[in-house]
C-alpha cells in the first residue's frame, strides 16, 4: 500500500426524475419522487407494475446512431454518465499517459434489456423454439458480455489502463469504486474513470422479483410505493441508471487546481455466507465492514455526520441496516441522521451504490442532508433518525453509505473533505 489518497473531482448522474447532476439532486433535496406505473412494457401480468424509469434519449445526450445501435440501453447510460463525468472534472486526459488512466464499471445484471428485447426479434415474440439468428442486432454478442460496458467508457474516454467489470449483485456499484481506489492507492493508476450502471426494468427481471415476492405490489400509487423503514412497507421498486466519477490522486489534483468534492476515505466488503436472499437479523457482517472502513479512514463513529443508507424496502433489510448501524456506530447512531434515496429514484440494482455515493458526495458539498419520502408511519423496529418526507439542513463532512446485495455481499464506504482531522 503507497498510502496515496483518493480523491473525487468530477461526477455525474443519469437518474430516474432527470438526466445529469443538477436535476438529480434537485429531485433529492425537493423529496420528490421519481416512481411511476411501467410505461416500458405492457406490465399487466405482473405483481409488481411500478418502476422508476428514466426519460432517456441518446441522441438528445451526444450518441451517435451507430453507439446507439451498438451499445445496450445500460451501457449507453454508462458511456454519457463517464463522458459527463469527465467533462465535470476538468480534467484533459489527452495530455496523461493513457496507460495510467483505467476503467471500472459495476453491474448487476448487465444488458438484460438489450438480451430481453433481442430474444423477442429473434423468437417473433416467444411464437418459435428455434430462434432466428438473422433478425438479430449485428452486436449481439457485445449484449452477451458486461464486458463490453468497461471496452465502450474506455473507448469513449481514452483509457488504455487497467479495465474491470465487478459484478456483486446491489453492492456492484460501491464494489467498483471501491476496486477503483485501491488501483490508485497501488500506484497501478494515477487516475480511474469509476461508475456503475443497470438498466433492469424488462419483463424478465420483473419476473425474476416477482417470483421471490421481493418488488412491491402497490402499484395503485406509484408515487408512494417505495417507502424504506416504513411500517407498511411490502418490497423495493425496480430502477435503473448510472453514475460515474473521475478519482485521482489527492496532491496531483490539488497541483492542477481541480474541484475536490471528496476524499474516498475508506472502503470494505464482506459476505455473509449465510442465503441467496435471506440476512441474518443482527447485521454483524455489514457492521463489520462499517468498522474496517471506518479504521481505513482513521474516524471514530462519532465523526460520521449523515448514512446514506441501503434502504431497499424490504422488511427484512431495512431491520438488518438498522441493527448494522447500532452495532457500528454505537450509541451515535440514535443522533446521526440516516435516510434512503431509493424512496425517490428506486433500486436500480447494480448502479444504485455508485448513484448512493453520488447523492453522499453531494450533500456533503450541499450541507444537506436529503430525505427518505413516503416515510409517514416508522416501523418501530427501525427507530433511528430517518429525515422522513424532508431534506435537512445539516453540517456534513464525513458520510457512511452502505450497500447490501443478494449473495450476502455487504459494503461500506467513508467519504470525508480532505482537510479532516483523524480520530
Amino acid at each position: 500500500m503507497s498510502g496515496r489518497r483518493v480523491v473525487i473531482t468530477g461526477l455525474e448522474v443519469l437518474a430516474p426524475g432527470g438526466v445529469g447532476t443538477e436535476a438529480f439532486w434537485s429531485l433529492l433535496s425537493e423529496g420528490r419522487t421519481a416512481t411511476r406505473g411501467i410505461t416500458f412494457f405492457d406490465p399487466s401480468p405482473f405483481r409488481s407494475r411500478v418502476a422508476a424509469e428514466i426519460d432517456f434519449d441518446p441522441d438528445a445526450h451526444g450518441l451517435s446512431p451507430q453507439e446507439s445501435r451498438r451499445m445496450d440501453r445500460a451501457g449507453q447510460f454508462a458511456v454519457v454518465a463517464a463522458r459527463g463525468a469527465l467533462a465535470d472534472s476538468g480534467l484533459d486526459l489527452s495530455g496523461l499517459p493513457p496507460h495510467r488512466t483505467g476503467v471500472t464499471v459495476g453491474t448487476a445484471v448487465g444488458a438484460t434489456t438489450g438480451l430481453d428485447e433481442e430474444y423477442r426479434v429473434v423468437s417473433d415474440g416467444g411464437r418459435l423454439n428455434l430462434v432466428d439468428h438473422t433478425y438479430a442486432v449485428p452486436h449481439l454478442y457485445n449484449h452477451f458480455v458486461p464486458s463490453s460496458f468497461a471496452a465502450e467508457v474506455a473507448w469513449a474516454v481514452g483509457a488504455e489502463g487497467a479495465n474491470a467489470v465487478v459484478s456483486t449483485g446491489c453492492t456492484s456499484g460501491i464494489d467498483s469504486i471501491g476496486y477503483a481506489v485501491e488501483l490508485i492507492r497501488e500506484g497501478s493508476a494515477d487516475t480511474m474513470v469509476a461508475g456503475a450502471t443497470d438498466a433492469p426494468i424488462s419483463p424478465i427481471t420483473m419476473a425474476c422479483f416477482d417470483a421471490i415476492r421481493a418488488t412491491t405490489p402497490r402499484h395503485d400509487e406509484p408515487e408512494r410505493a417505495s417507502r424504506p423503514f416504513d411500517g407498511t412497507r411490502n418490497g423495493f421498486v425496480l430502477g435503473e441508471g448510472s453514475a460515474f466519477f473521475v478519482l485521482e490522486e489527492l496532491e496531483s489534483a490539488r497541483r492542477r487546481g481541480a474541484r475536490i468534492y471528496a476524499e474516498i476515505a475508506g472502503y470494505a466488503t464482506r459476505s455473509n455466507a449465510y442465503h441467496m436472499t435471506g440476512l441474518r437479523p443482527d447485521g454483524a457482517e455489514m457492521a463489520e465492514a462499517i468498522r474496517v472502513a471506518l479504521d481505513e479512514a482513521q474516524l471514530a463513529p462519532e465523526r460520521i455526520d449523515y448514512v446514506n443508507a441501503h434502504g431497499s424496502g424490504t422488511k427484512q433489510n431495512d431491520r438488518h441496516e438498522t441493527a448494522a448501524f447500532k452495532k457500528s456506530l454505537g450509541s451515535h447512531a440514535y443522533a446521526t441522521p440516516v435516510s434512503s434515496i431509493k424512496s425517490m429514484v428506486g433500486h436500480s440494482l447494480g448502479a444504485i451504490g455508485a448513484i448512493e455515493i453520488a447523492a453522499s458526495t453531494l450533500a456533503m458539498t450541499h450541507h444537506v442532508v436529503p430525505p427518505t419520502a413516503n416515510l409517514h408511519e416508522p416501523d418501530p423496529e427501525c427507530d433511528l433518525d430517518y429525515v422522513p418526507l424532508t431534506a435537512r439542513e445539516h453540517t456534513t463532512d464525513a458520510v457512511l453509505t452502505v450497500g447490501s446485495g443478494f449473495g450476502g455481499f455487504q459494503s461500506a464506504m467513508v467519504l470525508a473533505r480532505p482537510e479532516r482531522t483523524a480520530a
